[in-house]
Order: C-alpha cells, then sequence, then structure tokens
C-alpha cells in the first residue's frame, strides 16, 4: 500500500517535481548551515554551546548553524519573531485584523514581515557576536569594527536567503516552509543527538531509556492522533429550483478539527521561553549590579525545570488558541455557508450559525491545547528525575516537531492527488 502511494505519487509528473524541488532546497539549506564564516574558534565556540542549554536549544532549530557560526546561524527565527509581533498587533490593531481577513491584507502583512526580519536579523545578530566575545576572548578574539559588520551583514543576510527558500518551498504546498526548514535543521541534527545520548548512557541507565523509548512512541501516537482527531458538523443544503429541475438538498458535514494550529503553537513556545535567557545573558556582566543580579536571576530562573516547564506549558496552550483565532474566520464560514444555502440542522443561518461554530470549535480547541501541551512538556517531567542527560528534552521537543511537520506534509501530498483525481474524473 505505501509502495503504491509512492508509485502515484511518482507518475504526477508535477507533484513529483515539486517534491525533488522541495528536497533540493533542503540540500541547499543544510550546504548553507556548513558554510562557517571565518576567524571563529570551533573548540571555544563548541565548549560555550555545551554549558547553555538554551543556546542548544536554538542551535537545533538552525540545524547546528549556530554551533558552526554558519552563514545562517540564525536560521529563520527572526522571520518567526516578525511573525510573531504582526500576529500578536493583529489581536491588538482593528486594521491589522481587517487586513488579515482579506487576502491584499494578508500579502501587505507578509511584505511588512519580510521587511521586520531584516532588522530583527541584524540586532540578533549584533547580540550574539557580542555575547560571543563577552563570554570568552577565545572564540572571535579581537574583531575590528569593519569585521563585526561584514559578519551582521553575512548573517543577515543568511537569514534573509533562508526566508526566501522557505517561501518557495510554501508556493510548492508540499508543506510548511518554515517548518520544513526547521525540520531539515532537527533531523540532521539526530545522530549527533543519539550519539551524545550513546556517550551519556551507563549500565544503570537501562530503565531511563526504555522510560524514554516508550515516551517517544507515546508521543508520536498522541501527536497523530491530535492532528487527525476532528468533530464534523452535519451541514444541509436546501433544494434549489431551476425550471422543472431541482437542486441541492445533498447532505455533508463541516470538519472541525481538535488542533487546528498544527506545529505552529510549539515553535511560537519554544522561540518565546528561550528569550529571556539568551537576552539576559547580555547583562550578566554589566557593571550596574542591580542590573547584572536580575539578569543572573533570570537565567537561574528559566534553568529551573519546574518554572521552565510551566511557562512552556502555558505558552504552548496559549499560542495554541491565539494561532487558531488567526486562521479559523467562523464569521466568514457562516457567510459562505449561507451564500451557498447550506445550513447546520436546528441552527438559524448567519449569527447564531457563527456563534455556534465557534462555541464548538473552542470546546474541542480546549481539549486539543491541553493535550498539545502535556505532550510538550512530557520529556521535561522525565529529565527531572533524571537532569543529567540532556538530550531527553531536546530529544523530545525534535520528535514532538518532526512527527507534526511529517503528517502535515503528508495531508497536504495526498490532498494534491485527491485533487488531480477529481480532475481525471472531470
Amino acid at each position: 500500500m505505501v509502495f503504491d502511494k509512492i508509485f502515484q505519487i511518482w507518475r504526477v509528473r508535477e507533484l513529483r517535481n515539486s517534491i525533488l524541488f522541495v528536497l533540493a532546497m533542503l540540500v541547499v539549506f543544510r550546504f548553507a548551515a556548513n558554510i562557517p564564516i571565518p576567524g571563529v574558534n570551533r573548540e571555544a565556540l563548541a565548549n560555550f554551546f555545551s554549558n547553555y542549554q538554551v543556546f542548544e536549544v536554538m542551535s537545533m532549530f538552525s540545524g547546528g548553524g549556530m554551533e558552526r557560526f554558519s552563514i545562517v546561524m540564525m536560521g529563520i527565527a527572526p522571520y518567526i519573531t516578525a511573525s510573531i509581533i504582526f500576529q500578536l498587533l493583529g489581536m491588538i490593531v482593528p486594521k491589522l485584523e481587517e487586513m488579515q481577513k482579506e487576502e491584499s491584507g494578508r500579502q501587505k502583512i507578509t511584505m511588512w514581515t519580510r521587511w521586520l526580519t531584516v532588522p530583527l536579523a541584524g540586532m540578533q545578530a549584533f547580540g550574539m557576536i557580542t555575547l560571543l566575545r563577552n563570554s570568552s576572548s577565545q572564540i572571535l578574539g579581537d574583531i575590528s569594527f569593519l569585521t563585526m559588520i561584514s559578519m551582521i551583514i553575512v548573517i543577515t543576510a543568511g537569514t534573509v536567503f533562508l526566508m526566501w527558500i522557505g517561501e518557495l518551498i510554501t508556493e510548492k504546498k508540499i508543506g510548511n516552509g518554515i517548518s520544513l526548514l526547521i525540520f531539515a535543521g532537527i533531523v540532521s541534527g539526530l545522530p549527533q543527538m543519539l550519539q551524545n545520548a550513546k556517550a551519556q548512557y551507563l549500565p544503570g541507565d537501562f530503565m531511563i531509556y526504555v522510560i524514554f523509548a516508550v515516551l517517544a512512541v507515546l508521543t508520536v501516537i498522541g501527536v497523530v492522533y491530535l492532528t487527525e482527531g476532528q468533530r464534523n458538523i452535519p451541514v444541509q443544503y436546501a433544494k434549489q429550483m431551476r425550471g422543472n429541475q431541482s437542486y441541492g438538498g445533498s447532505t455533508s458535514h463541516l470538519p472541525l478539527r481538535v488542533n487546528m494550529a498544527g506545529v505552529i503553537p510549539i515553535i511560537f513556545a519554544i522561540s518565546v521561553v528561550i528569550f529571556p535567557s539568551m537576552v539576559a545573558q547580555f547583562f550578566v556582566g554589566a557593571k550596574t549590579a542591580w542590573i547584572a543580579n536580575f539578569a543572573t536571576w533570570t537565567i537561574d530562573i528559566f534553568q529551573n525545570q519546574l518554572i521552565y516547564g510551566l511557562i512552556y506549558f502555558v505558552l504552548v496552550f496559549a499560542f495554541t488558541f491565539f494561532y487558531t483565532e488567526v486562521v479559523f474566520h467562523p464569521n466568514q464560514i457562516a457567510e459562505n455557508l449561507q451564500k451557498q444555502g447550506g445550513f447546520i440542522p436546528g441552527i438559524r443561518p448567519g449569527k447564531p450559525t457563527s456563534e455556534y461554530l465557534s462555541r464548538i470549535a473552542y470546546r474541542i480547541l480546549f481539549v486539543g491545547a491541553l493535550s498539545l501541551s502535556c505532550i510538550a512538556v512530557l520529556p521535561l517531567v522525565l529529565k527531572a528525575f533524571y537532569p543529567q542527560n540532556q538530550a531527553i528534552a531536546l530529544g523530545g521537543t525534535s520528535l514532538l516537531i518532526v512527527v507534526a511537520v511529517v503528517i502535515e506534509m503528508v495531508k497536504q501530498i495526498e490532498s494534491q492527488l485527491s485533487m488531480r483525481e477529481y480532475d481525471n474524473v472531470d
């Protein structure tokens, strides 16, 4: 069955070319992630990252580019930050909220997001270079102002390059380009992660690794269940008379997914939760005592696994609701149903239908958000019993994103196959 599906995909020329193009872009990304910026002490840089888990998570998202100080070391983190900013503004500024509902408005917001990504990438590159210089003189040595500017320009250009690649991938409708770039970065780092887990293995840790394997299987099952779970709302279409013939009168359903946001809440939550620790690193050596003490306190707070886990849980839960609010528009759905002569049995068309859909959707979403948040923090719970192994938390987060992205990609490919089958029938 699986091989039949693969052959079916391969026989569709347009779909085959799209998949090959996406694979080629991921290869280009991996190639760029291994091009280092000259003048960096690789050994001293590796020691720095081994001491700070927050930067190890950031490097994971860039496919190890940050640990190699590559031209794409910031990955697509600035673009994600810019997207979060505009989506938050859309909840606050009424004009932006109206723009998000129209195609032309969404295109403008996308353009503004691209422009905002450039200064954000430059600022993050400057901050990272400054942090490395202040942490150890052996990492970058004594670099001139012109060298620093050159590094910032190259790193910013690398982020813009990845943003462009991500949008090209999205246009092929094989999956979300940004998610696939993160997916490629994580998958490329899995062999190293497994090697580290093997190096840390002790004979007495056998049961811990068994529990982690069971947790990995449960994570896969949970993500699949959340992604596939949906509630079908019955929809009845009224009969319409045209001449002497009647049309319509059919019964269909409107699917409401348990998790409409997919993997985006996880990516957003990780981007936000590592931000305070990253900023605090810059002020640890401040001359003003209270600033230095506050920075140290912030780092200690986020290194506390209980507090980190609670914040992570709340962020995933909140972003699931937030992103669903962005992509799910019950008013528009109710309006389209009314135009097509459809209605939900027992519910009046128009505003009552919109209110009914909102009520049902958010009841389902509460369960989905709670389940997704629990799955996200499960590796942290296990790590609380075995704090020596950093790969557990990182591996759990990686597995969660990888499984969700693969499911999304498979569903989009199946959707394209179905569309072509209908075209052939017509």
